[in-house]
C-alpha cells in the first residue's frame, strides 16, 4: 500500500539514491518540464512585456495592471487546466495555455510599474534634450525599469516551473509524471523529483538575477 510508504528520516538518502539510479529518467523528465516551462514563459514574455512598457509609458492602465495581477493570483491552475481540457484536449498546448495565464500577471505588472515608477524629472530632462519620444522609452525608461522587469520574468519563471508539475494530471509529462505516481516510484521518486523541480527553479531564479545585474551594470557603463 501506498500508505505504508510514509516519510522517514530514510527518504533523503533514499531520494538521492534514486537520482544516482535513474539519471536518464529524471533527465528525460526535466527536459519536458523545462521545454514546456521555456514555451509558457517566452509566449507570456512576448504578450505581456510589450502591454505593460506601453501602458506603463504612456501612464495609463494601472487599473487594468492590478486587476490583471489579482486576477492571476486569485485563479488556481487546477481550474485552468480543467477548463483547457474542454477546449485544447490532454497533452502540450492545453498545459502551456494553463502556464501562460499564470505567468502574464507578474510581468505586465512589473513591466507598468518599472516604465511607470520612472523619475518624471529624468524624462522630462531626456525630453528636453531633444530625444523623440521612441528614445525616452527605449534609453531611459527601459533601462531605469530593468530591475522591476527582471523581477517579474523571474517571479513568473519560478512560478511556471513550480506550477509545471501539475501538468502530468493532463498528459503534459514532465517531473510531475513521477510524483504524482507514488505507487510506481515509490516515495524516494518523489522526494527525488521534487528536488529536481527545486533545483530548477533555484537555477532559473538565479540565472535570471544574473542577467538583470550584468544589464543593469551594461547600462550603467553605457551612460
Amino acid at each position: 500500500m501506498i500508505l505504508a510508504d510514509s516519510f522517514a528520516w530514510s527518504t533523503f538518502p533514499d531520494a538521492i539514491r534514486f537520482i544516482g539510479d535513474n539519471p536518464h529518467l529524471l533527465w528525460d523528465k526535466s527536459l519536458q518540464q523545462l521545454g514546456l516551462s521555456l514555451a509558457a514563459l517566452g509566449i507570456a514574455i512576448a504578450i505581456a512585456l510589450p502591454v505593460g512598457v506601453v501602458l506603463g509609458h504612456y501612464h495609463r492602465g494601472s487599473f487594468i495592471a492590478i486587476s490583471v495581477a489579482n486576477f492571476g493570483r486569485a485563479l488556481p491552475s487546477l481550474v485552468l487546466i480543467a477548463f483547457g481540457l474542454l477546449v485544447l484536449g490532454i497533452g502540450f498546448w492545453n498545459n502551456a495555455a494553463a502556464l501562460i495565464v499564470l505567468a502574464i500577471p507578474p510581468i505586465l505588472t512589473n513591466a507598468y510599474f518599472g516604465v511607470e515608477e520612472v523619475d518624471r524629472n529624468v524624462v522630462e530632462a531626456a525630453r528636453g534634450m531633444g530625444m523623440r519620444d521612441r528614445d525616452v522609452l527605449l534609453r531611459v525608461e527601459l533601462p531605469l525599469a530593468v530591475p522591476l522587469l527582471f523581477g517579474g520574468i523571474r517571479i513568473a519563471a519560478v512560478f511556471v516551473i513550480a506550477t509545471a508539475t501539475i501538468a502530468a494530471i493532463a498528459g503534459g509529462g514532465g517531473l510531475g509524471d513521477i510524483i504524482v505516481n507514488q505507487a510506481t516510484y515509490r516515495l524516494s521518486g518523489v522526494v527525488a523529483a521534487s528536488l529536481c523541480v527545486s533545483l530548477m527553479a533555484f537555477g532559473a531564479a538565479f540565472v535570471l538575477s544574473l542577467a538583470r545585474k550584468v544589464l543593469t551594470r551594461s547600462f550603467v557603463l553605457q551612460d
